[in-house]
């Protein structure tokens, strides 16, 4: 999965470069659209997996902030 996630990031990073180097081209049409997309794949793709790959096998309430966390870290200023 951290391969999938590598190759998809260069991927992106090639898209907005490319998308930048059609802009100086003259050819803007063209360049917002590369642009679009690689903004677009980072936030609705690469996003995704980055934080499936991070949260997984974590538990989410050791994470919030619920009256047991609250009362453990009291305890743990008291000491």
């Amino acid at each position: 999965m951290n391969t999938v996630m590598k190759v998809l990031g260069v991927a992106i990073l090639i898209a907005i470069g490319a998308g930048f180097y059609f802009r100086i081209q003259d050819n803007i049409l063209l360049g917002d659209r590369l642009i679009g997309i690689g903004v677009l794949a980072s936030a609705f793709i690469l996003m995704p997996i980055f934080l499936y790959v991070r949260w997984k096998g974590k538990r989410l309430e050791d994470y919030t902030l619920s009256n047991k966390n609250i009362r453990r870290m009291q305890e743990k200023n008291q000491d």
